[in-house]
């Protein structure tokens, strides 16, 4: 009969490796905000449509303190709104005493940047596309370093209000303000 120790070696050693491995899941808020509705935050541009309104229909930005600045009514709380409780926000201050019934739409024009930093060949600031990953990020970025770990990345991602970092695979999908960083390899 053989003696256990080659297979306990064998074991320890996968186990150690294991253990070396950067790769952390992501928490779970990272992946259920994905199937949410989107939070509007600053350097979002909406497109806002009161019908019939032609002198209120326009293209408005979120200001770094999470407002729109309207024609009427001023300013309009819009940081952590969707684009649905914007056109309730805005249709119920048009309602004191400017529009009896105002129909409002609210549609995203353009959303806030993205950031990939890192081992990249070009870190900087992109625009956000809608179905952008992980990947296709460091693709814009002018692909990996050579000294690029590609397996897994860093994301930052403010989730209602908190500022979370975790690791996730390259496949992973974007959101708007994400910062992507790319680390560096160990060897």
């Amino acid at each position: 009969m053989k003696s256990p120790a080659p297979l306990f070696r064998a074991l320890l050693a996968v186990s150690l490796l294991a253990g070396c491995s950067s790769y952390r899941p992501a928490p779970a808020a990272f992946h259920d905000v994905l199937n949410q509705p989107y939070r509007l935050g600053a350097g979002d541009r909406v497109r806002i449509t009161v019908f019939e309104q032609e002198g209120l229909t326009n293209t408005y930005s979120v200001d770094q303190s999470g407002y729109l600045s309207l024609p009427l009514v001023g300013l309009v709380p819009a940081r952590g709104h969707s684009a649905q409780q914007l056109e309730g926000e805005i249709a119920a201050k048009l309602r004191q005493g400017y529009l009896r019934d105002p129909d409002v739409s609210v549609e995203i024009d353009r959303y806030r940047p993205i950031f990939v930093m890192g081992e990249v060949g070009a870190a900087g600031q992109y625009s956000y596309v809608p179905g952008l990953t992980v990947q296709k990020a460091v693709a814009i970025a002018g692909g990996y370093s050579a000294r690029a770990n590609q397996g897994s990345v860093d994301i930052t991602r403010d989730i209602n209000g908190k500022v979370i970092t975790g690791t996730v695979r390259t496949s992973d999908p974007l959101l708007p303000g994400d910062t992507v960083y790319v680390r560096e390899r160990l060897f």
